[in-house]
């Protein structure tokens, strides 16, 4: 069987987007990118909420807008992530006054200089959290209406900070409220908080979204391999002439009979660096690979990294085994494990 694949090749058997059983992990993994691509019309709901403290509602239902993804927004901005949201409610009572007369909690807060009440139609209740409010990673994909769950947290992000009780909760940075209506302080306050945002976790991102691509090439390898071959995540192997002596570091490391094969694993839909890398390393490491009796098999697919098309090329150049990332092609990469490792 060939398993050093040409560029052309490997493009042919490539899957380009996330596997359908994968959909829903990379989704939980991907929520800021789907935050900056619906941003503008996120600022343009707040530009156009300046009448009244209710105003936004009416807005965000005329946007067509899931209100959970709202709220995910305002979420971000306050910076009031699902702990900070269990917190509250568990300390909701204490926080919250009662009104005598509809016996309900409410919140004082000020919209344009002036003192407002606002009236929990919901909380509290027992286990507020991410997943209540549809704002964990799975359901941000869905098209929620607007609740009155969703209500009295947003009323609480919008104007927390100017309540009474601000210092009660953390709310001090639930603050945007203050600026509904006008465009151009509302613009420049959402754009450097997600500039802020997407700095600190696009790394993140792409690092948890490399973690899933090598958890699922791992898991379906040990479908396809019986226990007595050894397979390591994020693994090493030593080598002479290299000039680590912790070893070469590999996405997963298989071994049998004192054998090993490493694997690189990069599933890349949008485009970025991480290729170039390791397009970089793939001479070197072949090589020495190769003279210490050990050999290199890579995982490659994602329409990002097909852009890099040298970069592939390099690859699949300086590589014993080469697969596209679909169960069919890592049963193909076990059979090269299997004719290697057994031998």
């Amino acid at each position: 069987m060939n398993y050093n694949r040409t560029f052309a090749e490997l493009e042919k058997k490539a899957v380009k987007w996330w596997p359908k059983e994968l959909e829903a992990t990379v989704a939980a993994e991907s929520v800021i990118p789907k935050l900056i691509a619906t941003q503008d019309r996120f600022i343009s709901i707040l530009k156009l909420s300046g009448d009244n403290p209710h105003q936004v509602f009416d807005v965000l239902q005329a946007s067509g807008m899931s209100a959970n993804l709202f709220l995910k927004h305002l979420v971000i901005l306050a910076d009031y992530g699902g702990e900070l949201i269990k917190r509250l409610g568990r300390e909701f009572t204490e926080t919250f006054a009662i009104d005598p007369v509809t016996n309900r909690r409410v919140m004082q807060y000020v919209f344009r200089e002036k003192t407002e009440v606002y009236e929990f139609q919901v909380l509290p209740i027992n286990g507020l959290g991410n997943a209540k409010l549809d704002i964990d990673g799975v359901s941000i994909t869905k098209v929620v209406p607007l609740s009155p769950l969703h209500k009295d947290l947003i009323m609480i992000l919008l104007y927390g900070a100017t309540s009474d009780v601000a210092h009660l909760a953390a709310l001090e940075k639930c603050e945007i409220g203050i600026l509904l209506g006008d465009e151009i302080a509302i613009d420049k306050y959402v754009r450097e908080k997600y500039l802020y945002v997407s700095r600190i976790t696009t790394g993140a991102n792409t690092n948890s979204l490399g973690q899933i691509a090598q958890t699922y090439v791992l898991e379906t390898l040990r479908g396809f391999l019986t226990q007595d071959y050894q397979l390591t995540r994020n693994g090493s192997i030593i080598l002479n002439g290299y000039d680590k002596s912790d070893g070469m570091p590999f996405d997963i490391v298989v071994q049998k009979n004192g054998k090993k094969i490493g694997i690189e694993v990069s599933f890349q839909v949008t485009t970025n660096s991480v290729i170039e890398r390791k397009s970089g390393q793939a001479e070197n490491r072949f090589k020495l690979m190769n003279e210490n009796g050990s050999w290199i098999a890579y995982v490659i697919d994602g329409a990002g990294n097909f852009q890099r098309s040298s970069a592939i090329r390099n690859i699949c150049n300086f590589s014993d085994c080469t697969v596209a990332y679909s169960k069919e092609e890592i049963a193909i990469l076990a059979n090269f494990i299997q004719e290697k490792l057994n031998d």
